[in-house]
Formats: structure tokens, sequence, C-alpha cells
């Protein structure tokens, strides 16, 4: 099964930069009007400013896994992207969320070391 998460945003060149940052590189795959980054083996978060989804701006909420979430926020804080306080659940996971310039939600989670 492959997953492909859209993220709908108001400025497409604006968003470009915020994600190229927030995934420390450019996007892997454009198709079209949609800006692809891989995030696992079929799994792709795909930004778009298309009209169609203008009402949905926002609106969107992703979370990924991470094994290094302290040397991700730091690479993030360095290049201007701040994020919410990082919440460890009883379960012993550390998530924290990231809004990109829209309010799109993109929280980072790290489960405990076994």
């Amino acid at each position: 099964m492959d997953l492909y998460s859209v993220i709908p945003v108001s400025d497409l060149t604006k968003a470009l930069e915020w994600f190229g940052v927030f995934f420390g590189r450019p996007a892997d795959e454009v198709i079209g009007e949609e800006h692809l980054w891989q995030v696992g083996e079929n799994a792709y978060v795909v930004v778009d400013d298309q009209d169609v989804r203008a009402g949905r701006v926002g609106g969107a909420m992703i979370t990924l896994g991470v094994t290094d979430l302290d040397d991700v926020l730091a690479r993030l804080a360095a290049r201007g992207i701040t994020h919410e306080p990082v919440e460890t659940y009883s379960n012993g996971v550390r998530h924290v969320v990231v809004l990109d310039p829209d309010g799109n939600s993109l929280s980072l989670a790290e489960a405990p070391a076994q």
C-alpha cells in the first residue's frame, strides 16, 4: 500500500521554501502542480496550492515518526522554524506539533528507546 498525504497551501513559493527547510531538502519529485517529499518506502507528503483544495488550507494534520527528535528540532530552530512544547506521553513517546505558515500541523513523534 502507498500513502500520499496532501497538504494544501495558500502560497506555493513560500510553502516550498518552508517544507524544504522542514524536510532538509527540496521536493523529491514534482508531478504537475504537486511537490512530493518521500518520507517512507511508499509514503509521500504532497504540497500543492490548487484552487480545488483552497477550502482545506490550514486543515491538514499528519504525524511523522522520527528517531532523533532533539536533532530535528535543533535543525529546524537553526532555520527559524518554531514548534509547540514537546510532550511526553505515559508510554514514553515524545511528541511535538510544528505548524507550517498556513497552520497545517506536522507533528513529530519519537518512540522511547527499547
